[in-house]
Formats: C-alpha cells, sequence, structure tokens
C-alpha cells in the first residue's frame, strides 16, 4: 500500500479508510490477527480485510455494513490524528496549483505539523520529485517520520528537525517552490530565497493574521519577490432539496372562463389543465447555503523569486 501508488488488495500492514458514511470514517492499521470495532459490529482484520480488494463491502458481525476505501490524501486529511491545526483539501488545492506543482518538482516545506499537505505535495510531485520539510518539534518530526515510512512514500520526502528560521531548509539553489506555516514566516524569507532555484522559484507563505501577512510581505519585496498576490479562500456548502410550491394564479377572469365555456363549479371540469393550474402545486430542486459556514483560516500570500 502506498499513497501514491495504488494496489487492488489490502494487506497486512496496510492502512486503510473504514467508511461508514460521507460524514462518518476513519483510518484503520490492518494487522493479522486484530479486530476494529463499529457501531455496526466487529470487524476482524484477518478474516474481513486481508486478501479483500479495495473498495469491498463488509459485513461487520451485528450485520450492518462497511466500506474499506484506498487511503488518499483527501481521506486522510480528513481522518488524520491531529497534533496541530491542519490545512484542508480547500487551502491545498490552490497552493498546489498556485506553486505550480507537477511530477518531478522539488518542494521545500515548514513546518510539518500532521501532515495534511505534506502528503497532497508528495503525491503531486511523483514519482520522481522530492519533498524537503521542516519540523521544529522533535516529536512531531519522528511521528511524520513513521507515518511516511508507513505510507510508502518515505523515498519521496525528507525530514529535519530543527528551526527553520535559524537554520534554513538544508538545501540551496535546488527547490521550485517553498511552503511556509510558521509563526514568524518573515525570519525565514532569508533561507527560503537560499533554497529556491536560481530564478523562477514560487514561494507561498500561509498566516492567520493580517499583521503577518504585511511584515511577510515587506521582507518578500526586500528580497526582490515580485507578484505578490494575497488569498482569503472560503468554502460555502449548499444543501440541496426538494421543495413544492403552489402554481401561481394568472389572474384568470370570470369573462375569460365563460369565454371558453369553462365552468369550475362543474365536477367535470375539475380535472381540467385550467383547473390543475388554479390549484396544484410544483415540486423541484433547490440549492440553499447553510445557516453557518466555516469562516476565515488562514491567508495565503504567494509571490514569485525574480
Amino acid at each position: 500500500m502506498s499513497f501514491v501508488e495504488y494496489g487492488d488488495t489490502i494487506k497486512d500492514g496496510d492502512t486503510a479508510i473504514v467508511f461508514l458514511g460521507h460524514d462518518s470514517m476513519f483510518p484503520v492499521k490492518v494487522q493479522h490477527g486484530n479486530v476494529t470495532q463499529t457501531k455496526y459490529g466487529v470487524i476482524r482484520h484477518s478474516t474481513d480485510l486481508i486478501g479483500k480488494k479495495y473498495g469491498s463491502k463488509v459485513t461487520c458481525s451485528k450485520g450492518g455494513w462497511v466500506f474499506i476505501l484506498h487511503p488518499t490524501p483527501e481521506l486522510w486529511t480528513m481522518n488524520l490524528p491531529h497534533r496541530t491545526q491542519i490545512l484542508y483539501s480547500t487551502d491545498i488545492s490552490i497552493i498546489t496549483m498556485m506553486l505550480e506543482l507537477k511530477p518531478g518538482s522539488i518542494v521545500c516545506e515548514s513546518g510539518t505539523g500532521s501532515g495534511s499537505l505534506s502528503h497532497a505535495l508528495i503525491r503531486t510531485v511523483a514519482p520522481t520529485g522530492h519533498l524537503y520539510t521542516v519540523e521544529f518539534h522533535q516529536q512531531r518530526a519522528e511521528k511524520a517520520r513513521e507515518e511516511f515510512r508507513e505510507h510508502g512514500v518515505e523515498h519521496l520526502v525528507t525530514v529535519t528537525n530543527q528551526d527553520v528560521c535559524k537554520n534554513g531548509f538544508g538545501v540551496s539553489n535546488i527547490a521550485d517552490a517553498v511552503f511556509l506555516d510558521i509563526p514568524s514566516p518573515w525570519e525565514a524569507i532569508g533561507h527560503a530565497t537560499s533554497a529556491l532555484k536560481a530564478e523562477g522559484g514560487r514561494i507561498c507563505s500561509f498566516s492567520p493574521c493580517i499583521e503577518q501577512v504585511q511584515r511577510t510581505c515587506l521582507v518578500m519585496e526586500e528580497h526582490g519577490f515580485t507578484e505578490l498576490n494575497t488569498l482569503e479562500i472560503l468554502l460555502r456548502v449548499y444543501n440541496v432539496r426538494t421543495i413544492s410550491l403552489q402554481i401561481p394564479d394568472l389572474g384568470k377572469t370570470a369573462e375569460d372562463n365563460s369565454s371558453t365555456g369553462f365552468d369550475s363549479s362543474n365536477p367535470s371540469n375539475q380535472g381540467s389543465p385550467c383547473a390543475n393550474l388554479q390549484q396544484g402545486a410544483v415540486q423541484f430542486k433547490s440549492g440553499v447555503p447553510l445557516r453557518e459556514m466555516v469562516g476565515h483560516t488562514g491567508y495565503l500570500t504567494f509571490a514569485t523569486k525574480s
């Protein structure tokens, strides 16, 4: 199993996603002899998972069923254990696009955190690219290395435990893009400049406060970055539902009825199209925004090394 190379069959040691519904899923480490409890009953790894195909419908001990899905960066973002606040797919998608990433790209990232963005970056630059990710916190760095090894992507990523503001990324003049998600990104702009290739490299800084953005932009300009652009991405979800509305009264007059010989009091005319227009209702699909929506997460500042 690998997050960048898809396999058909569930194997011992794989990380799989147990799908109970669109709003209910969780990851599980498949191990021979283990069991997983769900609200539908027990899943036995040896008999219910190992050897089965990804996407299989598995019946639990209580008679209910779940689907077992192959892990992807998107599914991992929704289900990973949170060691820090993470980036979600809404921001991740614009980051990978605006940094102009592709297979073979070299990317530097700080900090690694829970690895949500890291998995998406690895999948984007695979199979010939590489991610250099720096994490200040030692335990988080060690856990990230362990997860990358379990997920079959350790050959595509190098995890370093150090302070990027003091020691940089550990590489020079090779990166196509740099991503910063740290409290004081302006202190790492110089090291980002050194890590980026000679010309045309892209940088992105994620900051929750506009004061951080302002200070970072000033330092970017001092280091010769151009095309500075700050975005805020907000996701608005719509609830699609069926609603029923009365057909409007179009103002049919008594004279109109008499001219056509229509008598609404006559039982024989109750089923006529004209009667249905006056008394019927129509059903149709309508999209209504939710009363509450996720608000501000952070500002994304992009720039190009000149």
